[in-house]
């Protein structure tokens, strides 16, 4: 028998974000790959699943997978963590790989996540954005991950615990300016709270954070499109009028250049319908 891996995400706050099938999955696979069981098992008494749970977390993720991939040799096995999408910023991709690699069925049974949360009402264009997960914890680190990520035009949506929000902050404006963002604290949560504002506002708002907190911050400013060069048509246009005024060609093509940024040759050539 060859089981499937079933990748669920669970509620990042509220529990009635739990989806029927992901209950459903939960309630009849064979086992459960946990981050913590003992959050996950508040999670199946809700449901009323008996469904037997092996721990799986970023300590034990590699000695674990040879068990998980025998379990699924056997049945199915379900893998979640915490809250939200395995694999985002979660254990979890390294099985996944393994569970693949090793010919298994790996489906995704979607559901909460606390990034496409954080898009969703931080008012930005979400068309593209670049995740960042959780920024380095030292200073130096993180302003380097923050600088290489200063160019993107598209909003940047990153994880930051409440004991670092505050340095964050303040690398965030140091490295990319005092941008907008979008302060998403305890998303689905009863204390629920999304701040719009500048960095400094943020950082001034939040002087003693609490919570989970995910950030999206406004991207990089796009150039402004430099100007098209004019068409022949209006260049000639203008050699017209300058040898209208008396000008002669070689004089009109030199004012012209000056005028619409164009070499003197092209001025010339267009007067002559080159």
């Amino acid at each position: 028998m060859s089981g499937t891996l079933y990748v669920v995400a669970t509620p990042i706050g509220n529990m009635d974000d739990l989806s029927p099938r992901a209950a459903r999955v939960l309630r009849e696979v064979a086992l459960i790959a946990a981050e913590d069981t003992r959050r996950t098992r508040n999670l199946l008494d809700r449901i009323g699943a008996r469904t037997r749970m092996a721990s799986h977390h970023r300590h034990n993720a590699r000695k674990r997978i040879p068990a998980l991939l025998d379990a699924l040799r056997e049945g199915d096995v379900a893998l979640v963590t915490d809250a939200g999408a395995p694999g985002v910023s979660d254990p979890g991709a390294e099985l996944v790989a393994a569970a693949a690699q090793a010919g298994f069925a790996v489906v995704s049974v979607p559901g909460p996540s606390a990034v496409t949360a954080a898009l969703a009402v931080s008012g930005f264009p979400t068309d593209a954005f670049h995740f960042l997960g959780f920024l380095p914890r030292t200073g130096k680190a993180r302003r380097a991950a923050l600088a290489e990520a200063s160019s993107f035009a598209a909003p940047l949506a990153l994880f930051e615990a409440p004991h670092r929000l505050a340095a964050a902050l303040a690398d965030i404006g140091a490295t990319l300016g005092d941008r907008r963002v979008a302060v998403c604290r305890e998303l689905t949560k009863a204390h629920e709270e999304v701040f719009r504002g500048t960095v400094s506002e943020a950082a001034a708002h939040f002087d003693a954070p609490r919570g989970e907190f995910t950030i999206v911050v406004e991207g990089a400013a796009r150039p402004a499109p430099a100007d098209s060069p004019p068409s022949g048509e209006r260049v000639a246009e203008a050699m017209a009028a300058a040898r209208a005024s008396g000008l002669s060609r070689r004089d009109a093509a030199a004012q012209v250049a000056r005028e619409l940024g164009v070499t003197r040759r092209a001025a010339y050539a267009a007067s002559l319908g080159v």
